[in-house]
């Protein structure tokens, strides 16, 4: 590397500063269980996924607002404003359809089917950029799919949640748009922009649970003061927490360690829900978990780029 290169390396934020002084794999791990624990915090809120959504988003904006101001005046980096904010498009598709699928199918298998962008991404990517899936991939996809069709209750007739199939089918759906948050997100977000993007993909979400939300009256601006709680917590410990600590980890480490360590969120999600909730997921369902964690595994070893 030479001297030029060294100083066109723009500075990273002083969030990413802070977390490149830990081990990735330590703040994989962290985030990942953050992320777990927003379906319980959900589930528990009592709300709708638009509601769940829009409050989770505002209460985070404060806090990614000053942090996103320290960055812009730490690293002097302009940060893209369209890619964020597209994909802020699909996490709030993915955020209020997961909401929906959480007291309907359950916390933890809800956040397993979400593992259906493995197979989604990967399309995504070769039908906008060009990029080929491998072979490892094409082994994949069948057995994530079926192992898909297992844990959503599709198969079989004891199973958690009141609402199984429609709750599955929303998991699925949820897991699509957050398939377009991280092929979109890649585009804009770096050590030098990565909490204004997340700040603008934050709004561009709680944009979607209004949109959602409002027509179909699924949307409560007074939910009480105990859901206030809940939102409280969801904002600062799974939409803040939990994906700055990803953010910050998984440009560290190679493809296949971050894919392995990423499965900490349904797997957590699924005991939180069980230890937590009282959730008991039949075992058709509990199989279907393990092959569908099975697959990721085996698929993200294999993402080596």
């Amino acid at each position: 590397m030479t001297t030029t290169e060294l100083h066109s390396t723009p500075p990273a934020g002083p969030i990413a500063a802070f977390t490149a002084q830990f081990d990735p794999r330590l703040l994989a791990a962290a985030g990942s269980l953050c992320v777990a624990l927003s379906s319980v915090f959900i589930k528990i809120s009592g709300a709708s996924g638009a509601t769940s959504s829009f409050w989770r988003c505002l209460f985070a904006l404060p806090v990614l607002a000053l942090l996103a101001r320290t960055e812009a005046r730490r690293t002097g980096v302009r940060t893209k404003l369209v890619p964020p904010l597209l994909a802020g498009l699909g996490l709030g598709l993915d955020f209020v359809l997961w909401g929906e699928a959480i007291p309907r199918v359950g916390a933890g298998i809800a956040t397993v089917l979400l593992a259906v962008q493995v197979v989604i991404v990967p399309v995504l990517a070769f039908a906008f950029l060009a990029d080929r899936p491998d072979r490892r991939f094409l082994v994949t996809a069948p057995v994530l799919i079926g192992g898909i069709v297992l844990a959503g209750g599709f198969i079989g007739t004891t199973v958690t949640g009141p609402d199984p199939v429609l709750g599955a089918l929303s998991a699925l759906a949820a897991g699509a748009g957050y398939s377009v948050y991280l092929l979109l997100i890649r585009f804009s977000s770096g050590p030098s922009t990565q909490v204004r993007s997340l700040l603008l993909a934050t709004v561009s979400a709680g944009a979607v649970a209004v949109l959602l939300g409002v027509p179909f009256h699924r949307l409560d601006f007074t939910p009480g003061w105990p859901a206030f709680g809940w939102f409280v917590a969801l904002s600062l410990i799974g939409q803040v927490a939990g994906w700055l600590l990803i953010a910050g980890a998984l440009p560290r480490m190679s493809s296949a360690t971050g894919a392995t360590l990423m499965l900490l969120q349904p797997v957590g999600a699924v005991v939180f829900g069980i230890v937590l909730l009282g959730e008991e997921p039949s075992v058709l369902q509990l199989t279907g978990c393990a092959v569908v964690l099975a697959a990721v595994c085996f698929a993200g070893r294999g993402a080596r780029r």
